[in-house]
């Protein structure tokens, strides 16, 4: 394994989309992570962002978000379809063909794991002509499925091909959720592993997770993720390894000094699974 099998989420850094991803190729990185507001909100706008994605040789390793989808019912359900189709659109445009998405956090949100498991059912479906793959993830203040156990449990119960779970070590960490589970799901079901450790304590999860999160080799709890990237090398995962650090401070920074803590950080990854 080597660089060319992690990612930098653009939150990270500092600066315009074109420094950003200067500085990552410059590194030797091999992805980036993006969101939608990268390409939106771009002064040339979509085409823009586009084309110095294109230009700079990176890959969209994952493309960010759609949040509170699953477990609607009526206008709701057909309203986040419809931004759902609107984020396909956009990967489209950007060659991206990992779509990120959150379990729901909505206060409309069913509990019913059979409909939880046909919505996103149907959004795999839904993302097929695409060739997308569905990377499904459980923020630590999820509604219904907050831990990655029950991530695997709808990804298993909806049984789609482009359906496969996202691990975060951040919000694995935050929930203090085992990592017993790791082994009981196959390398190939796990579509994406973002990695991220934080800074202090969890008094306000939230406002840890927004501004205060670590490279997974900085701080209190390397061990624990250490253990976590080995059990997902020797499952046989060989996706990419996602650095989604949310850190006001490194926005105040030069990029090219956090893709340097960002490449220590892999460096650190590469060899913790080369113990696996």
């Amino acid at each position: 394994m080597d660089l060319s099998r992690f990612a930098i989420d653009t939150v990270t850094l500092a600066g315009s989309l074109e420094d950003k991803l200067r500085v990552m190729r410059d590194a030797g990185f091999g992805g980036i992570e993006i969101w939608a507001k990268d390409l939106v909100t771009h002064p040339g706008g979509v085409p823009g962002a586009v084309a110095a994605i294109r230009a700079s040789g990176l890959r969209v390793s994952s493309f960010q978000l759609l949040k509170d989808y699953e477990g609607l019912d009526a206008h709701l359900h057909e309203y986040k379809i419809d931004i759902a189709k609107s984020l396909l659109d956009l990967m489209d445009a950007v060659g991206a063909k990992v779509l990120v998405v959150a379990s729901s956090t909505s206060a409309y949100a069913s509990a019913d794991t059979d409909k939880v498991a046909a919505d996103m059912r149907a959004l795999a479906t839904l993302a097929v002509p695409r060739q997308v793959r569905i990377a499904f993830g459980a923020p630590a203040w999820g509604k219904w499925i907050n831990e990655y156990p029950a991530v695997w449990e709808t990804v298993r119960r909806a049984d789609r091909e482009n359906l496969g779970v996202l691990i975060n070590a951040f919000h694995l960490l935050a929930r203090g959720t085992t990592l017993d589970g790791i082994d009981t799901i196959p390398g190939e079901r796990i579509f994406l592993v973002q990695l991220a450790d934080y800074l202090g304590d969890l008094k306000d999860i939230t406002e840890t997770a927004d501004h205060r999160r670590a490279f997974p080799n900085e701080s209190a709890h390397r061990d624990v993720i250490g253990t976590l990237v080995r059990k997902i090398h020797r499952a046989g995962y060989r996706g990419d390894y996602v650095f989604e650090v949310f850190n006001d401070e490194y926005l105040h920074l030069a990029p090219e000094s956090i893709v340097g803590r960002a490449r220590k950080a892999a460096q650190w990854i590469i060899a913790e699974t080369a113990q696996s």
